[in-house]
């Protein structure tokens, strides 16, 4: 058996995501058995200014798109919008960075839909920018995803994190309880792995393997 079979982990997006912190956990965690959602911050709620076309799909820095025009829909990944997916319909939520997490960050539903999984549970896990918007449901919501906890990220949110409390450390990726957080585009196997890491040690608690 696959060591994500059973699992389902959705990824949270708006325009002007980072390409690849998309794309590799979609395929990496696919790979391992996850079923996958990719739900987008609804385009009524936001728009792309580059260039501004009230159509155009949610897309990322790099031109991605969503739905992924190269993969088929319902096989590896299923698309939904952001105000459908509740916190208990997942096992994890997972935050890409690029300059998405500016338009989640400000956005309630995104914001309650975070805080809510983090309660219920849920893995909350976010690379590069994306724990910007971890910071913004501790604001609001007065969890604790970043506060008292170790994280990691991309440098220009390093203090950022430490002002909302985080311990930050310089490493590829931090698994903190049910958070994870990843620094880089480089990083993204350090990161993906301990996404696995994190259910593998759940499932040896529940068989009592491990």
């Amino acid at each position: 058996m696959k060591s994500l079979s059973g699992k389902h982990i959705c990824l949270l997006v708006a325009h002007e995501f980072e390409d690849v912190e998309l794309l590799y956990p979609l395929l990496r965690l696919s790979e391992e058995g996850a079923m996958i959602t990719v739900a987008t911050l609804p385009k009524a709620r936001h728009f792309h200014t580059r260039p501004y076309l009230p159509e155009k799909p949610i897309t990322g820095r790099f031109g991605s798109t969503v739905p992924v025009v190269v993969l088929e829909e319902g096989k590896r990944y299923v698309h939904k919008e952001l105000d459908a997916v509740k916190a208990n319909d997942a096992d994890a939520f997972v935050i890409p960075g690029g300059f998405s997490p500016d338009y989640l960050r400000v956005d309630t539903k995104a914001l309650e839909l975070v805080a809510a999984a983090h309660r219920a549970g849920k893995l909350i896990a976010a690379i590069c920018h994306g724990p910007q918007v971890l910071i913004s449901v501790d604001r609001m919501y007065h969890t604790d995803i970043v506060r008292n906890r170790k994280v990691t990220s991309y440098a220009a949110v390093r203090d950022d994190l430490q002002n909302a409390g985080g311990q930050y450390l310089d490493v590829p990726a931090v698994r903190d309880g049910t958070v994870i957080t990843g620094r880089v585009p480089d990083d993204l196997p350090e990161f993906c792995a301990e996404i696995i890491a994190h259910f593998q040690t759940e499932s040896a608690k529940v068989t009592g393997t491990g």
